[in-house]
């Protein structure tokens, strides 16, 4: 009840465990004074961490101040963060209170804290270690009572390695740490935000709202947004603002998502002996076994056609008969798997896929083997027949995600009329 009464204070959607973890952590420090470093990438909504440490604090009846360490010149931050004395430089025709000195009592909140030059990181460092500070151009110290908050982009555990954070501070700040997860970790979010970005939208601006069909939501949800949420408010507020159409297709969609087929159809690499190197890395499991799939059934296809060749060869023109081993290693790619991998214990993936390849019937004499590509499409409309048209369904029958498979029917051109149920 309390994380839901915080969300609906500050205005945030989703409700995926890592964001919910984020929430908890930030409600759990609150009302201690132990310093915060927020890391998530950029766009992900790191400013509401802060915001929520403040309110829920005693201090929360002090002074707020945020600030952009990366937006403040070089030559200028020492002045913003810890005030100058007249004269200390040229233009300072006055004294002036720094950031620290102002938010005495209350908290100030570092953002993108990694872009501080390496001599103000030593005066942060006073500050958090002692509560002292001098301001430009004076030899005086000052006493101040400032809870720090900072965030981050970047990660400032290689800054420290490279040279670039000073690592007592890196220490000093990351007394507790909240991770804002990105928004490609928050799929079951992402409708819920886009939906609440378009309805504000079109309030704003006396619109009907715009709307999804069902596969341009799963196109909207597939897509790994480099900008985040960011980027997610500003697609939809140019399709409701551009598009004249109130239901948008994936056909629209995809002119507002910047490289989306670029991932959608790059091939899965097969695995290395011991190390799988290159794409293969960041390949998740399922697509592994979703390519290991389609490429048996194509290459156990090319093997019935060889078969059934040799054995018309063999009842036309006579020969000696040739006997196959029954432990006939299968190729996939530049793999060898024995019959051993394609028929493992206790009715795994594999054996399930190769329980359906081998259930096709071999072609006839002089019949060109059946193609990869006739294979995978095979497979998907039977899958779908199977499930009336679900792809949910489907998809799980075929071990793919609900992406991959609408992806794949695109690309083989399947339609509604093929799949007659």
């Amino acid at each position: 009840m309390e994380l839901q009464s915080v969300k609906q204070r500050f205005g945030i959607i989703g409700n995926t465990p890592a964001l919910n973890r984020a929430l908890e952590v930030a409600l759990r420090v609150a009302p201690t004074d132990l310093s915060v470093l927020i890391s998530g990438e950029s766009g992900v909504g790191k400013e509401f961490f802060p915001q929520i440490i403040h309110a829920y604090s005693a201090r929360k009846h002090g002074n707020y101040i945020a600030v952009n360490c990366g937006a403040i010149p070089e030559g200028t931050i020492d002045s913003e963060l810890f005030g100058h004395e007249k004269g200390s430089f040229t233009g300072a025709t006055d004294s002036r209170k720094g950031y620290f000195e102002v938010a005495d009592g209350g908290t100030i909140f570092l953002d993108e804290v990694g872009e501080l030059p390496l001599t103000t990181q030593v005066r942060l460092l006073r500050v958090l270690q002692s509560g002292e500070f001098i301001r430009v151009g004076s030899s005086k110290a000052q006493k101040t009572n400032v809870r720090v908050v900072a965030a981050t982009n970047v990660n400032l555990r290689q800054a420290v390695e490279a040279g670039r954070f000073r690592e007592d501070l890196y220490y000093r700040l990351n007394t507790v740490p909240i991770a804002v997860p990105p928004l490609r970790d928050r799929q079951g979010d992402i409708h819920l935000l886009f939906r609440k970005f378009a309805t504000d939208i079109a309030a704003q601006y006396h619109m009907p709202p715009i709307g999804l069909t069902h596969q341009a939501r799963l196109m909207l949800e597939s897509y790994r947004w480099p900008g985040n949420v960011r980027q997610l408010k500003n697609v939809a507020e140019q399709i409701s603002a551009v598009e004249e159409k109130r239901e948008i297709d994936p056909d629209i969609l995809m002119r507002y998502l910047p490289d989306y087929t670029a991932p959608a159809t790059r091939l899965v690499p097969m695995p290395a002996a011991h190390g799988g190197g290159g794409e293969f890395a960041n390949a998740t499991e399922r697509d592994i076994l979703y390519k290991l799939l389609f490429d048996l059934r194509g290459e156990v296809s090319e093997l019935k056609g060889m078969v059934a060749e040799l054995a018309a060869n063999q009842h036309s023109g006579g020969g000696h008969a040739i006997s196959y081993p029954a432990s006939l290693p299968v190729k996939i790619g530049e793999q060898i798997l024995p019959s051993a991998f394609a028929q493992p214990r206790n009715g795994s993936y594999i054996e399930t896929a190769a329980e359906e390849v081998t259930a096709d019937d071999a072609p006839e004499a002089g019949q060109a083997p059946q193609t990869k590509e006739e294979a995978q499409r095979e497979a998907i409309v039977q899958a779908l027949r199977k499930y009336r048209g679900k792809r949910k369904e489907a998809a799980r029958e075929l071990f793919i995600s609900e992406r991959t498979l609408y992806r794949k029917i695109k690309e083989l051109g399947i339609r509604d009329e093929d799949i007659r149920f």
